[in-house]
């Protein structure tokens, strides 16, 4: 077991949204949990919501609140959560407010001093908007944590993993690793598509709990 001391965050990204970036989250979750006492899920912006016990939530922060094996506030581990299913900075534009990262960061860092590990899933991918003049690029950025990038196997993979791994470098950022997700179980040729930190089988039900991780030893 690591000591309670030691602390980690990492930020998930995506090459674009739906190449499962909460599922992967759910899963380094789950596998961060054998090293570490107090691990936590973070969803700082979360657009579209679902109605549960007559509260709205969203679906991603539950799926990380379930894989977390630590409750914190849920101001702080979704500070900012929108109505709508669009692009944050539209769904903050229909919501009437703003998306502030200084008041993002701070919940971050609040988290990673109550947690041992602190997950972070950006909302969409790198570059998503998040108001007419920033975007999650510069979320990360501010949160300057080591990034890991969730790569959706399928056709034009390669040329988004690429450009979004640019954009991270670029950014001045540790691209940590990837994720590649079999999210096209048709697709030809996916062992040869790409250099891969984990990888996750395609499922017909997903379950973060199946998949397996090979945490580097500082992560551990």
């Amino acid at each position: 077991m690591a000591e309670a001391t030691r602390k980690l965050s990492l930020f998930v990204t995506g090459t674009d949204t739906g190449v499962g970036k909460t599922l992967a989250s759910a899963g380094l979750l789950h596998a961060l949990a054998r090293h570490h006492v107090r691990v936590v899920g973070m969803k700082p912006v979360a657009a579209g919501t679902v109605q549960v016990n007559g509260e709205d939530l969203n679906e991603d922060v539950l799926a990380l609140r379930a894989a977390s094996n630590y409750r914190v506030p849920p101001e702080l581990d979704n500070p900012v959560l929108l109505p709508d299913p669009v692009s944050p900075h539209i769904a903050a534009a229909r919501a009437g407010t703003r998306i502030d990262i200084a008041h993002l960061v701070a919940c971050q860092r609040r988290l990673a001093q109550l947690a041992d590990a602190v997950v972070v899933e950006g909302a969409g991918g790198f570059l998503v908007p998040l108001s007419d003049s920033e975007t999650g690029a510069d979320l990360a950025q501010a949160l300057d944590l080591p990034v890991l990038l969730v790569v959706g196997l399928r056709l034009g993979c390669l040329n988004h993993a690429l450009l979004s791994a640019e954009a991270i470098r670029a950014r001045g950022l540790t691209l940590a690793g990837w994720v590649a997700n079999h999210v096209d179980a048709a697709l030809l040729a996916q062992e040869d598509n790409i250099a891969f930190l984990a990888t996750i089988q395609h499922q017909a039900a997903p379950d973060p709990r199946a998949i397996h991780f090979e945490l580097p030893p500082a992560w551990q």
